[in-house]
């Protein structure tokens, strides 16, 4: 494109024929006030802040509207100028609150900081400003008309930007105002939520509720609460929006760019940025832990072709404990072109994915399909190979190793008769029921527990043939660990939840379980040291009969003092938090031996982590992250859809197979990540001039 010269206040500026002096005079660094003007808006001119005065021309035009040309001279700062652009913010005060002090935005007001640079207050012309009452109603964000300029910003992003066309100009009583058209409320005028408003407006008028974005994140990041959420960091905007796309194979790629088991996750994440999801405040979230099983389903694995695998560096990797955390770590080393071998001490790989989740949740099936990918890339699995000393692994020639053996011990809670046939634990039981072992359960089974794993034993136990199975656990109902949905399914099935209940003991006849001895909760604490610190209700004995009685109360590792590593708190391996270093060199820990029961996903987060630290300790760069489908900018224009609020959310069940609902569930989806891209209005002090 064609240069030009012009002059702005005496310095030479080379711009692109076709920019506007505003835009010529900003990208010099050269500040000319605006407020109306939004680099991705179409300029109006309408605030008259940005009037400049350009040699050979009667009047004084805006900046941001007319365009540079060759040897124009321009000056921004003439009395004149500054005359007339203090009068038009002074203009917008009289209807501006005259304390900026309690508005949310104050100190990082766009309004603010101008009146400041054009060096005017409010109290020279009589103010005129209406206190109107503060608009909380709507989902996600707030209207406070009262500190509205009328710049306009908002209902060009709304028309021109996004195409949704809620917002406009409206009058009442004489008095100019933006609304959404008949004072509708967001839902009902067609609000797609998008956020672009509020990322435009220059003052505290439009606005995110309070507490709604994530302190301690960098803002763009708490715009996209599903992504920042997830523990591994997985694209969830980009993934969805491929679905919607009808390129779910490419959402599968961009799955895979983060984790390598897209479809375990589809089956059994524990799906923290459902709970993130802003879509949530308008109705219900979006199903996105079953978009990425879609996704995954429908995976023509072409990503294969952009996967990398670096030459061999001919250093040796241990990794102890084939689960998701060392797997994850095992895969992303060998891509590193680390040679990585992976001892296991059961008889097939998987850890936790497949020893401690029921089949009905996630099919082996899966979890052998994942496995196989990881080792056609390389990494080499050894099962029924116990590892006892980490010192042997070095003296093979292993240059780092990385322990990430679980939590495989089940605990049984200190009370009397836990010893009694029929008493069984958790993970004991649903390893032996994916191993195939005969397991014996009683037609009346307690499990002890109120967490997802307590759920997994329980609905089990209706599998093999109980005819009554029950739960009891510490928490109320309304703060048990176990997710909603296992509860719902739970109950379905007919499992009987007793919340609130401390256990005094096991009760047995001819050394067998014959139930559990309860006392209702009031209340309950938990000490520093860990302990539960219980109010019990006088006089509310009670036994639960039962012929066999599952403790699913915790687990823990087992068995790795063997390590020589320094043991935490719950029998876990501490490790330094940044790299995952244990005490010993090149000895890494990662997963549940570290930090206890955790997710599927915080795992496989901590498997990367390792791969990260592992490859850094041996001489590499730790970049692990790849690019597996392309980067295509979106398209800011989301148009309008009628009902877009209401609609409802469409879950498994009428997914999987039905390429048409997962569309439409993507549909859903508010686009969070599409304000990211709304260019941030510099303020005047990050200008040269």
């Amino acid at each position: 494109m064609e240069e030009i010269v012009l002059e702005i206040d005496g310095l030479e500026v080379k711009t692109k024929k076709g920019k506007t002096i505003l835009e010529a005079a900003l990208e010099a660094g050269i500040y000319i006030p605006n407020l109306c003007h939004h680099p991705d808006l179409k300029p109006i001119g309408a605030c008259r802040v940005c009037v400049v005065e350009v040699e050979g021309l009667p009047d004084l035009p805006t900046a941001c509207t007319i365009k540079a040309k060759m040897g124009m001279v321009v000056k921004t700062k003439t009395p004149k100028v500054e005359q007339i652009r203090r009068l038009a913010v002074e203009l917008m005060l009289t209807v501006h609150p005259a304390d900026c002090s309690t508005c949310p935005k104050y100190g990082k007001c766009e309004f603010q900081s101008l009146t400041q640079y054009v060096g005017v207050s409010s109290g020279r012309l009589r103010n005129r400003h209406k206190a109107l009452p503060v608009n909380t109603a709507n989902p996600l964000f707030v209207h406070d008309l009262s500190r509205c300029v009328l710049c306009g910003r908002c209902v060009r992003a709304c028309q021109e930007l996004r195409g949704v066309k809620v917002l406009d100009y409206n009058k009442k009583n004489g008095e100019a105002y933006i609304s959404p058209v008949l004072d509708l409320p967001l839902a009902d005028a067609g609000c797609k939520f998008c956020g672009a408003c509020v990322e435009v407006c220059p003052t505290g008028t439009i606005r995110d509720h309070d507490g709604l974005l994530k302190t301690g994140v960098i803002r763009k990041e708490s715009l996209v609460p599903c992504k920042t959420t997830c523990p591994a960091g997985i694209d969830i905007p980009r993934y969805i929006r491929l679905i919607r796309e009808n390129k779910p194979s490419n959402a599968a790629a961009v799955i895979r760019e983060k984790v390598p088991f897209p479809m375990s996750l589809g089956y059994v994440c524990n799906h923290l940025c459902e709970n993130a999801c802003r879509r949530k405040e308008v109705n219900e979230s979006i199903s996105i832990r079953d978009l990425k099983r879609f996704a995954a389903e429908n995976d023509d694995k072409q990503w294969k072709n952009k996967s990398k695998l670096a030459p061999s560096t001919g250093k040796r990797v241990a990794v102890v404990g084939s689960g998701p955390a060392g797997l994850t770590a095992a895969y992303y080393l060998a891509k590193q072109g680390h040679d990585v071998t992976v001892f296991e001490e059961l008889p097939l790989p998987g850890g936790m994915l497949r020893f401690g989740i029921p089949e009905y949740r996630l099919p082996t099936q899966v979890i052998a399909d994942e496995v196989k990918e990881i080792e056609s890339i390389g990494v080499q699995i050894r099962t029924n190979t116990r590892v006892d000393s980490l010192d042997t692994l070095f003296e093979e020639g292993y240059k780092a190793v990385l322990v990430a053996v679980g939590a495989h011990q089940g605990v049984k809670l200190p009370i009397p008769g836990a010893d009694l046939d029929g008493v069984l634990v958790n993970i004991a039981f649903l390893r032996d029921t994916r191993l195939g072992n005969k397991v014996h359960v009683g037609k009346r089974v307690v499990v002890l527990g109120g967490g997802n794993v307590a759920f997994d034993c329980a609905r089990v136990a209706r599998r093999l043939g109980a005819s009554e199975v029950h739960i009891a656990c510490l928490e109320s109902r309304e703060k048990m660990t176990a997710s909603s949905e296992e509860i719902k399914h739970g109950e379905e099935e007919g499992i009987i939840i007793h919340p609130s209940q401390t256990f005094v003991k096991l009760t047995g006849e001819q050394g067998h379980v014959t139930g559990v001895e309860c006392l209702d909760v009031e209340s309950f604490v938990l000490e520093e040291d860990g302990r539960a610190k219980i109010i019990v209700v006088e006089s509310s004995e009670h036994i639960l009969p039962a012929d066999t009685v599952i403790f699913a109360v915790g687990q823990r590792p087992k068995d790795i003092d063997k390590f020589g590593l320094t043991i935490g708190r719950g029998n876990t391996i501490l490790v330094d938090p940044d790299t995952l270093a244990a005490n010993k060199e090149t000895v890494f820990a990662a997963g549940d031996v570290v930090t206890g029961t955790i997710s599927v996903i915080k795992a496989i987060a901590a498997g990367r982590k390792a791969a990260v630290a592992i490859d850094k300790s041996l001489g590499g760069d730790g970049r692990i992250e790849e690019e597996l489908a392309p980067i295509e900018e979106p398209s800011a224009w989301i148009g309008r859809e009628e009902g877009f609020a209401l609609q409802s959310r469409f879950g498994l069940s009428n997914m999987s197979s039905n390429k048409d609902t997962a569309l439409k569930e993507s549909q859903r989806c508010l686009q969070c990540d599409l304000r990211t891209l709304i260019t941030e209005k510099k303020f005047w002090g990050d200008y040269v001039r």
